[in-house]
């Protein structure tokens, strides 16, 4: 197992049905938060996490991500001469974050949010450990969340580590929900991750987000898992396979806040969440809302 964890895999295929018309012609994970797309950010803590190298899974037709991540020359020239080179700084620092490499997905492989890694496996090195991110969850975090996760996995030795996080008992359903071993070396050690259980069947109000650790046996892993609910290939099947066959495999809480863009409602929280971090935004802000929704 490699300690030193240099790639990353973003899964960006979705169809973000929940955004339509937007996503008629551009991803999901291109949509704005405030000024930067989610796949900026996505990126952003890889690079403060160590990431070099980062591979986004997307399906075909899309183009959008490589001209975001491509350096544009003219534009960067024409800000300079007009006299915006702060702005100019910016979008040379885009490219300079991780080497980018765009995949489109196999349509032969299943459908589910482990697919994605079956199709970056040409990128990753055999015994060779990556971070495997979910394109629409984004973190507020003094640690970058993928940092936390590789210290961990490093430190711990183990074959997987997924982030967690407690979410209100009433919303257990809509997430993948940890149960942990008892008695185990490391306190996090799971035994069991349910996907959207009922609120009697959760074994905990843990709830896995997107932003996990994997060593290569997880590839190796999905390729003879099962398909499961819905017929599709599940991260959480192929972690519980893992963890009962007495592979380490962790669900370490993260020290920070998950947010969500998944839909409307949520991605315009998360959007106002960051906004209020935001000095030259966040004042105005506040007395607009204050004054427009009292």
């Amino acid at each position: 197992m490699s300690k030193k964890i240099t790639k990353a895999v973003i899964t960006a295929g979705g169809l973000g049905t929940r955004f339509l018309p937007a996503t008629k012609s551009i991803p999901k994970e291109m949509l704005p938060i405030i000024d930067k797309p989610i796949i900026h950010y996505l990126v952003e803590e890889l690079a403060l996490s160590g990431i070099k190298e980062v591979i986004i899974i997307t399906r075909p037709g899309f183009s959008t991500f490589n001209e975001y991540f491509k350096e544009e020359k003219e534009l960067i020239k024409k800000l300079q001469k007009s006299g915006k080179k702060e702005l100019a700084n910016t979008l040379k620092s885009i490219t300079k974050m991780c080497k980018v490499t765009l995949k489109t997905q196999n349509a032969e492989l299943p459908y589910g949010n482990a697919s994605p890694m079956l199709a970056a496996e040409e990128f990753i090195n055999k015994g060779e450990s990556f971070v495997y991110m979910f394109g629409d969850d984004l973190t507020l975090c003094k640690v970058p969340a993928t940092k936390q996760m590789i210290d961990v996995f490093i430190k711990q030795k183990a074959k997987a580590v997924l982030a967690v996080q407690k979410v209100p008992r009433e919303e257990v359903n809509l997430y993948g929900v940890v149960s942990y071993k008892k008695n185990a070396s490391y306190k996090y050690e799971i035994d069991n991750l349910i996907e959207k259980p009922s609120v009697e069947e959760a074994p905990s109000q843990m709830a896995q987000f997107g932003r996990f650790v994997f060593s290569y046996d997880v590839i190796e892993e999905a390729k003879h898992t099962t398909l499961g609910k819905g017929n599709e290939l599940w991260v959480a099947d192929v972690l519980n396979k893992m963890a009962h066959e007495g592979k380490k495999v962790i669900a370490q809480p993260v020290k920070g806040e998950w947010l969500t863009t998944g839909d409307p409602l949520r991605f315009i929280k998360t959007t106002l969440k960051f906004a209020v971090k935001r000095p030259e935004i966040k004042k105005d802000l506040l007395e607009f809302i204050k004054e427009e929704f009292k």
